[in-house]
């Protein structure tokens, strides 16, 4: 029976990948936006379902803030600081131009304060004063910017500030871009600050600066939960926005668009195109067990086998494909065995081609059989 059970699992796995996904066609035929670049990003999967110069060199403004801010919260993810961790400000960081919220200089803020105040407002002195934290002066931390977006295959951007001041050798690209925000949207501590509207902060002496989102689309535009504005006369107006409605979330990037008003009817434009045309295909999870195997000289029978994580497609609404796949599996399982141990491979292909291949892991920790536990067995089956 639990043979069957397993043979019957496996069909399964490899007849639900007949659905209707289909390779994803980029629709600039589609879209026509004005603005320098754009791109349109599925966040599941990372497939891009529109780009117009993805990857030309461009200044993005304060977007270059998106690094400042993923930075400061893997910080407090590996918890080297915390919400309420006090921070002294320098005279440098205070004497920022350009947008801020007029920190006090030789005073302490709370980090949260401070990213705060970097997420909703954009504010350059707070992001000065994270990096004179993090490393000591903002040079170094720009080195690690620069290291950090080379280590998630951001191969077009080069920093030199934090705040995305005009520099002549700093620049980004919409695809670069995309991949950031991707990797902020991770964070939980993120969206508590990115969906706030208004707020404000109060400075050590009792002084308040009003808080206001510069993402207008997180009030105006259904889903809109992130994203991250830049303006310069040199980099135009710019903005990278997430939104997600039901299962799906869409990551969109405009760069260089004339005015403000541009970039985000611009980037509505983006999203509102991917939610209508486009639909998210859950292909493997790692919920439910992909097999059932006999475990050998081991205290248990048998074992489930899982995914190590899910894999998730993007596909055009109404086009018909086929995604197939293949189990590396075998026979039986030996153990003893520890949870998230390696035991085999599932290959996902499309039009002959390998698109992912996700390692299969134990989830339960199994102890090697004893002599007793062996003739326990015997009489149990006696």
């Amino acid at each position: 029976m639990k043979k069957f059970l397993s043979s019957t699992l496996l069909i399964f796995l490899a007849f639900s990948f007949l659905i209707s996904p289909t390779a994803v066609a980029r629709a600039e035929s589609d879209l026509d936006i004005l603005s320098k670049s754009g791109l349109l990003m599925d966040y599941a999967s990372g497939e891009v379902l529109f780009e117009k110069n993805p990857t030309t060199h461009l200044p993005i403004a304060s977007m270059v803030k998106m690094m400042t801010i993923l930075i400061s919260l893997e910080e407090y993810e590996a918890g080297n600081v915390a919400l309420e961790t006090l921070i002294s400000t320098t005279e440098n960081a205070s004497g920022m131009g350009g947008s801020q919220v007029f920190i006090d200089p030789y005073v302490e803020y709370t980090y949260e304060d401070l990213l705060k105040s970097v997420i909703m407002a954009s504010a350059n002195d707070a992001s000065v004063a994270l990096a004179e934290y993090f490393n000591g002066n903002e040079k170094s931390f720009t080195n690690r910017m620069n290291k950090r977006a080379k280590e998630l295959g951001m191969n077009d951007t080069n920093y030199t500030n934090c705040t995305g001041l005009p520099a002549p050798e700093q620049y980004s690209c919409a695809k670069d871009c995309a991949i950031l925000m991707r990797e902020v949207l991770k964070h939980d501590l993120y969206h508590k600050y990115s969906t706030i509207w208004m707020d404000e902060l109060v400075h050590p002496s009792g002084r308040k600066t009003e808080l206001v989102n510069t993402n207008k689309l997180i009030r105006y535009f259904e889903g809109c939960d992130g994203g991250k504005t830049g303006s310069t006369n040199e980099a135009g107006c710019c903005l990278t926005a997430s939104a997600k409605r039901d299962d799906m979330r869409l990551i969109s990037v405009i760069i260089g668009a004339e005015n403000s008003k541009t970039r985000f009817n611009e980037s509505s434009l983006l999203l509102n195109y991917g939610f209508a045309n486009f639909e998210n295909k859950f292909l493997v999870d790692t919920v439910n067990p992909i097999s059932n195997l006999n475990v050998s000289k081991g205290k248990m029978e048998n074992c489930d086998v899982y995914a190590s994580e899910n894999y998730v497609a993007i596909v055009k609404k109404g086009d018909t494909t086929t995604y197939d796949t293949s189990l590396s599996l075998p026979e039986n399982l030996k153990a003893p065995l520890k949870n998230g141990d390696v035991v085999g491979t599932v290959k996902v292909t499309k039009d002959g081609n390998i698109i992912k291949e996700i390692n299969l892991i134990v989830k339960t920790d199994i102890k090697h059989s004893s002599y007793f536990d062996s003739i326990g067995k015997v009489v149990e089956n006696w």
